[in-house]
């Protein structure tokens, strides 16, 4: 039951910022858990078995490569899920589907300690079940930002939001480490996430409603602040969306290429994180733990800090703030990931602090790249968002497979630069891209509804048989003019850069 409107003091949708957040979360911990675990599984000689040649390997052995495979088999499900998800998400909300997935994630990682123990292609099975699950995240995301957020707090909401991946790193590192040398074993570290994730998804079908002004606990004054400055066309729920005019506007473009580099490189530095500060920097495993948490969670107060200094600042120009914003985000990000593959490895606390400043410089994205996409965008943020998604998981494609292409031996540091050198110089790259594009304005594209195409429709069909009686000869389409040509011919008016 809920409880009265009363009890949130106006502020019921920071309840379900934290709710989905926390559900965003674990789905993200589930599929990491793994690539700590990895270290540990290993260990012991109480499970080993013939690797063909007379040796005795463990069971949970995995060659860099396998773990490769291990990794993509959650990219593939991410790729075939990201698309009818987020379709599902159009057509019927957030609630349910986002449900289903944190339970389908739950179970496939509940199961992963049985699957490792039956063999490699049955762990890939389930890997692409925790796949599909993760392909729910970003477009989630973006629903939550277009129904329940105000204009005036797009930056919090993405920051808080955004952050899952590195929260589930800071909670599931230490976690797993503590529970892979106690007594309970690396198995307990599955177990206890599925629980969470379980606990997490019911509360979200408690409390969750698509529509802030059919929700009982929300109130007219906080319903006028979610909806202040938004369109009909944003307030209203509808499936429709113009997909080839946002495939070609180049604000969005940028946008998503920003993302992809970025996503491409943070998948690098947390997936690997573990693997490097092991094999490369020579830390214990309990060590280990604890100093990809803190590399991973120290940026945390800035990214907060950073998402309502966006929405908070008004006397410097939106533009400018997010060319601020992304050039630490993206640019300084690409400098000091680039500095990782300069030093030696052997300077293990320069590494150290260097994927640290890499990391903690992403932070400030929420007022860069992802406000620029989500407040060009409009009511359409979520398709932007998910195809974000989509970008993050090809990224589990392309940051693995630089890793498999240039590091055959994980301890060598002279083969693992190379990965940072083209993640850092392409970072860099992002940002110079963004820098001309950067706009706050909505785009010509929000302007085209359900409406303004039924309208183009109907004047398409009358202009028809005008035409015929004109020309009297063979049926001939007028020409391309049409209300949405119009509606996108008026919005000159509105500035952008596209």
């Amino acid at each position: 039951m809920l409880l009265p409107s009363s009890i949130y003091c106006n502020r019921f949708r920071y309840l379900l910022l934290f709710i989905g957040f926390f559900c965003l979360t674990s789905i993200c911990s589930n599929y990491s858990v793994i690539n700590f675990t990895f270290i540990c599984m290993a260990d012991g000689d109480s499970e080993l078995i013939d690797s063909g040649n007379g040796t005795l390997v463990s069971r949970y052995s995995y060659s860099p490569k396998e773990k490769s495979a291990i990794i993509w088999a959650v990219a593939i499900g991410t790729i075939v899920g990201t698309f009818p998800i987020n379709y599902a998400y159009i057509q019927y909300g957030a609630r349910w589907p986002f449900f289903i997935s944190g339970m389908i994630s739950a179970f496939s990682t509940a199961i992963m300690p049985l699957a490792a123990y039956l063999g490699l292609p049955v762990l890939i099975v389930f890997r692409f079940m925790q796949g599909l699950a993760y392909a729910a995240d970003f477009a989630a995301i973006g629903i939550l930002c277009v129904r329940w957020a105000p204009l005036s707090e797009t930056s919090l909401f993405i920051s808080i939001l955004t952050c899952f991946t590195q929260i589930s790193s800071v909670i599931t590192n230490p976690l797993s480490g503590w529970l892979c040398t106690s007594s309970l074993g690396w198995r307990a570290a599955f177990y206890v996430h599925a629980a969470f994730g379980v606990l997490m998804f019911c509360l979200w079908i408690m409390f969750y409603q698509d529509d802030p002004h059919l929700h009982p606990d929300v109130t007219d004054v906080e319903l006028e602040k979610i909806q202040r400055d938004k369109t009909q066309a944003h307030i209203d729920r509808d499936s429709f969306v113009p997909y080839k005019a946002i495939l070609k506007n180049t604000v969005i473009l940028v946008v998503w290429f920003n993302a992809f580099v970025e996503m491409v490189t943070v998948t690098l530095l947390i997936v690997y994180a573990p693997i490097y500060f092991h094999m490369v920097l020579g830390y214990e495993v309990s060590l280990t733990g604890i100093l990809v948490s803190f590399a991973t969670s120290i940026h945390l107060p800035l990214k907060f800090t950073g998402g309502l200094l966006s929405d908070k600042i008004t006397c410097v120009e939106e533009r400018k703030k997010m060319i601020f914003f992304n050039t630490i985000a993206v640019g300084m990000a690409g400098v000091f990931c680039t500095l990782i593959g300069i030093f030696p490895g052997d300077w293990s606390k320069t590494g150290v602090a260097l994927f640290t400043l890499s990391i903690t410089c992403m932070g400030m994205n929420p007022g860069g790249f992802y406000k620029c996409g989500t407040l060009s965008s409009r009511q359409y943020a979520h398709f932007v968002l998910a195809t974000i998604q989509f970008m993050k998981c090809v990224a589990l494609f392309v940051a693995p497979g630089t890793v498999a292409l240039f590091v055959y031996d994980e301890r060598r540091h002279d083969q693992w630069r190379y990965v940072y050198w083209i993640n850092g110089a392409l970072l860099i790259l992002a940002n110079f891209v963004f820098i001309p594009i950067a706009t706050d304005q909505p785009a010509s594209f929000t302007l085209i509804t359900r409406a303004t195409v039924e309208e183009e429709k109907r004047k398409r069909d009358a202009a028809e048989p005008l035409t015929l009686s004109e020309s009297g000869s063979s049926p001939r389409r007028s020409g391309p003019t049409s209300s949405a040509s119009k509606t996108l011919e008026d919005s000159k008016s509105v500035p952008e850069k596209a």
